[in-house]
């Protein structure tokens, strides 16, 4: 339990983090795109663990048989090991970003990394923008997401609504439940692997789809688009469990037209997911904050999502087997229904705006101590 704490420290921070980092060294014009690539690498990070899964528990039998005296559950968890080192070397070989060097006061450094990445007259002109930006101003700190009466920002409370629908709509109950969703569907535990390994292939298609698309189209039509989509097939998942029957040994069984309609369902869920909001929210809250507060607010966000996240899974097991699925699923389409018109409300496009263009304060702030105005949703 832990060592399970400390990964989660690790990765939730790493989750915050890089789309923040991206965000701030990447172009406008294709800031979508790259931030994107964090979402293509989370899906694959989640297919490479199905697969390294199956092939584990084929070698084994099952997940608790034996390898070289130890179970493969542990090995499974061992496999995580590498990725996580490969990722600690390459972090020695990125640059700062010039943004958080203009806020800590470090402008050479800025300028230096700005001309390595944009030439030097371009970096010049970023340069003297990001200035600004920071003009009169104190350093970053996390009072600034913060407002009286409302306690956070406006701006804030948008982004922790992306960040917790987001796992509201139960994503993460098809990736890490997704052997006992099957399971209980009456799926063998080898079968349930494979459909895993599926799902996140399938993952991976519908995120290099939005890369296309993202810095075309926009942030809030995919949104938008994703909402109706999760909506429409977490619609028919719900139907298909209210039809399930239990059989002696109270497993969960589908008749053959249900079963496929779950499968189906299953699959367009996470494509039109992993279309949208599963890459889009990060987009969203990696560009959306102004430069004062953006990691403050990102953080603040984050922890919204890593929250709605653990409230989402640990509740999956009691509300399957005690409401069932059907109207665990259920809970999950009113979310999706009710994200697109928390999108649509209180969401504003970001597409192709530097982040210095991106609105926070209604007046500027002043240095020390001194309340800080309320910022604008976009």
């Amino acid at each position: 339990m832990i060592a399970r704490f400390c990964g989660g420290m690790a990765v939730g921070a790493a989750s915050v983090l890089s789309p923040l980092y991206i965000s701030e060294v990447a172009p406008a014009r294709i800031r979508g795109r790259l931030t994107t690539v964090q979402q293509v690498m989370i899906i694959t990070g989640l297919t490479a663990a199905f697969v390294v899964n199956y092939f584990l528990a084929q070698v084994a039998g099952d997940s608790l048989g034996n390898l070289a005296g130890v179970k493969a559950w542990r090995w499974m968890y061992l496999a995580q090991a590498v990725p996580a080192v490969v990722f600690l070397i390459a972090l020695f070989f990125i640059p700062d970003s010039p943004r958080h060097l203009v806020g800590v006061g470090r402008t050479e450094e800025a300028r230096a990394v700005l001309t390595n990445l944009f030439g030097s007259a371009e970096a010049e002109r970023k340069l003297t923008e990001i200035q600004a930006s920071f003009a009169g101003d104190h350093r970053p700190r996390l009072r600034d997401v913060t407002a009286p009466g409302t306690g956070l920002r406006p701006i804030v409370w948008a982004g922790i609504l992306l960040a917790t629908f987001q796992q509201f709509v139960g994503i993460n109950i098809i990736f890490y439940y997704g052997e006992t969703l099957w399971k209980l569907a009456g799926v063998s535990e080898s079968a349930a692997l494979e459909r895993n390994v599926v799902s996140g292939l399938v993952s991976i298609a519908a995120v290099f789809a939005a890369i296309l698309l993202i810095d075309k189209i926009g942030r809030k039509p995919l949104l938008l688009i994703g909402s109706v989509g999760m909506a429409v097939t977490l619609g028919a998942m719900t139907w298909a469990f209210s039809a399930a029957a239990t059989d002696a040994a109270g497993n969960l069984m589908l008749a053959p037209t249900q079963g496929w309609t779950a499968l189906v369902a299953a699959n367009l869920y996470v494509i039109f997911f992993n279309f949208s909001w599963g890459p889009v929210m990060w987009v969203m809250l990696g560009e959306m904050f102004p430069n004062q507060m953006r990691g403050s607010a990102l953080a603040v966000a984050g922890f919204a999502q890593w929250a709605a996240n653990f409230l989402v899974v640990q509740t999956f097991p009691w509300m399957a087997a005690h409401l069932g699925l059907a109207t665990t699923y259920a809970f999950y389409t009113a979310s999706a229904v009710i994200s697109f018109f928390l999108v649509k409300a209180f969401i504003k496009e970001t597409k192709g705006k530097e982040l210095e263009e991106m609105e926070g304060w209604d007046a500027p702030v002043a240095a020390g101590d001194a309340e800080v105005a309320t910022p604008e949703l976009g």
